[in-house]
């Protein structure tokens, strides 16, 4: 039972700490409308969309306003497109990434995500028509979302895969150069993507997950960073970092408690089964809703200054374990986000170079994601984007865990200009790509095996 403090503790979160429910996804099956008939697979996709979809604004909504805790982002996560439409052309693709954009606005959902493959071993025909579709069909779209899996601790990397996406990032941000590239924010180079993720950009429906699901991700950055606050000016002391963890840990559990209460009674309403809460701190550009602002209140001068890592580390850990105890039903990615554009503190870090790629990269091996929402020079070379793929899908690898990349660069912008994406996406300064020439690496193909520790039967 919650005690009659932690209840006026919780009110105070609503009123003034950025808590939300960052999003519910409603996962849908779209394998039984599989088709080679175009005309056929659009009428089953629409039709299914809008059975299970097409009440689930309203109750978020509904269910938001009962609780008086908003449900910021709807969301749709299918099943990858890469398979379901396996026997389409390219021009198909591009087809069915409008009808699913068309669906998602019908039902007025904010995001589709799932119009991806899962290439960490191989790819079919069809996987690489819809790669090769990307630059169009997210170019033509609002609302969709596409996820690239190249690696997994089980296959190794497919080095043929991160060198396809490396070229097809370039494409995707030419073809939407008016806007700054924008239409890399809305793909993400996965290692290890998991099932579950109801976080935009990595969001599909993976094939063990039921016929239509419920999944509910949680946040809280705001929420976690003014605990801290609280604690440290109310001690009288120095607080010790167990102290500190065990703080961020109970914020954690909270903040989880009613990310789940929520989902919950959006599934019993929709009388669909309820999945997973992610436990993710995914930040927004509001000041108050920072990740990067956690690490200045525990004494950094910014996110970036040497003990950063460590910070991400135990806060990662924290969120882990509260949310844990909160729910017996934990997945998507569960961990502290870090895209620069998307967190005011973290993108003025980045732009006074107090963050820089490479300790981005070393960041990975303790929280959530990747290198994500960074602006590039728009002139990187495909091969230099393709060598940071493949760096941050085996540090993913190697440790089972899982990495991604989102990365815009931005055509006819250089380093210190800015770039601005709007709404959550934010803005960003664009940074330095470290230096050196990875063609060569890239141009050898193939697989880098999977580690010996995958043999685990």
């Amino acid at each position: 039972m919650l005690t009659e403090r932690e209840v006026i503790s919780t009110i105070n979160m609503l009123r003034s700490e950025h808590l939300d429910v960052r999003t519910v996804t409603l996962g849908i099956n779209l394998f039984d409308c599989a088709s080679g008939n175009f005309s056929t697979f659009e009428k089953k996709v629409r039709s299914k969309i809008e059975r299970y979809a097409g009440k689930l604004v309203h109750t978020c909504n509904a269910v938001g306003d009962r609780y008086g805790i908003p449900v910021v982002n709807k969301r749709i996560s299918v099943s990858p497109i890469g398979t379901v439409c396996a026997a389409f052309t390219r021009d198909q693709m591009v087809k069915a990434c409008q009808v699913l954009d068309s669906a998602a606005k019908d039902v007025g959902v904010d995001f589709l995500g799932g119009f991806g493959a899962l290439v960490e071993k191989g790819m079919t025909p069809g996987e690489r028509n819809l790669i090769d579709s990307l630059p169009e069909a997210l170019t033509t779209t609002d609302r969709i979302c596409s996820s690239i899996n190249v690696g997994s601790t089980r296959s190794g990397i497919n080095m043929d895969a991160v060198s396809l996406m490396g070229e097809r990032i370039v494409d995707v941000a030419q073809a939407s150069a008016d806007r700054d590239g924008i239409g890399c924010a809305k793909l993400v180079v996965f290692c290890n993507i998991p099932q579950d993720v109801p976080f935009m950009a990595g969001a599909y429906l993976g094939v063990g997950e039921p016929d239509v699901v419920i999944d509910v991700g949680v946040s809280g950055p705001g929420v976690v960073n003014k605990a801290l606050q609280r604690a440290i000016e109310s001690a009288g002391r120095q607080l010790t970092l167990s102290e500190i963890a065990e703080i961020i840990k109970q914020t954690a559990y909270k903040v989880t408690k009613v990310g789940e209460l929520i989902g919950r009674d959006v599934a019993e309403k929709m009388a669909i089964p309820y999945g997973v809460a992610d436990l993710s701190l995914a930040p927004t550009p509001a000041v108050g809703d920072s990740v990067g602002e956690i690490f200045q209140t525990l004494g950094l001068s910014s996110i970036g200054a040497p003990g950063s890592t460590a910070i991400l580390a135990m806060l990662n850990d924290a969120v882990k374990k509260g949310g844990v105890f909160a729910s017996s039903h934990v997945g998507g990615l569960s961990g502290a986000f870090i895209p620069v554009s998307e967190d005011s503190s973290i993108e003025a870090a980045a732009r006074t170079g107090a963050l820089t790629l490479e300790k981005l990269e070393a960041m990975t091996c303790v929280c959530s994601v990747g290198l994500d929402m960074i602006a590039i020079p728009g002139d990187t070379p495909a091969t230099t984007i393709a060598g940071m793929i493949a760096d941050e899908a085996a540090i993913g690898m190697i440790n089972s865990k899982t990495t991604a990349v989102r990365l815009i660069p931005v055509p006819g912008k250089g380093i210190g200009e800015k770039a601005v994406f709007g709404g959550l996406l934010g803005e960003a300064s664009i940074i330095r790509v470290p230096g050196g020439d990875s063609a060569r690496f890239v141009a050898f193909g193939g697989r880098i095996p999977a580690p010996i520790h995958s043999l685990r039967n």
